[in-house]
């Protein structure tokens, strides 16, 4: 057994969420474009990717997870629109953003960063932009037809939905796609 673990820190969805996102997917993989989608149960909203830890560390990440969300009540958040990363000239991830309380939600990474980095965890250079990634792009998409594609879908909107959890996950790469197991989960204050 090794003794570290590939993890990540994130936010589940509600499945109705993730169901009216299979409906984007379903839309833009009708163009025909080489991405592979990601399974609706495996697409989340991540707060902090850890990569390989070492597995005695779990305990700590999950302290650090528990005092972040202490002080914050639960949030409301829409996913809503579609967008590509880096750019739409080299499209290596699509994703549809979120709304609503982006701003607490921005807060809420930061103070988990500030908790991770006191127990020897890297603060995250890039600033935060709070996605839920849908599909990795495999081959050269036409740039027009992937904007095409976008205009189709940019008025796509969940209906809000609450989060009131953070959670640690273990991320296992098969080539089959990832499988994700939950290590443990810290709720929001009910302030």
């Amino acid at each position: 057994m090794s003794d570290t673990i590939r993890a990540f820190i994130a936010i589940k969805l509600p499945e109705k969420i993730t169901v009216s996102i299979r409906k984007i997917q379903e839309g833009l993989s009708s163009y025909g474009f080489k991405v592979k989608w990601v399974r609706p149960e495996n697409i989340h909203l991540t707060l902090k990717f850890l990569g390989n830890i070492d597995r005695a560390d779990t305990e700590k990440v999950g302290s650090a997870i528990s005092e972040s969300v202490k002080t914050y009540a639960p949030l409301s958040l829409i996913a809503k629109g579609i967008g590509v990363f880096p750019n739409i000239k080299r499209p290596r991830i699509v994703w549809t953003g979120v709304a609503e309380q982006r701003n607490r939600l921005a807060g809420l990474q930061r103070h988990l960063d500030d908790h991770l980095e006191s127990i020897g965890f890297q603060r995250e250079k890039r600033p935060f932009k709070g996605h839920l990634t849908i599909g990795r792009v495999k081959q050269r998409i036409d740039s027009n037809r992937l904007m095409e594609a976008m205009k189709e879908c940019a008025k796509f909107e969940s209906e809000a939905f609450i989060i009131n959890e953070i959670v640690l996950f273990k991320s296992e790469l098969n080539p089959t796609g990832a499988v994700y197991t939950q290590l443990m989960s810290a709720s929001f204050s009910s302030l």
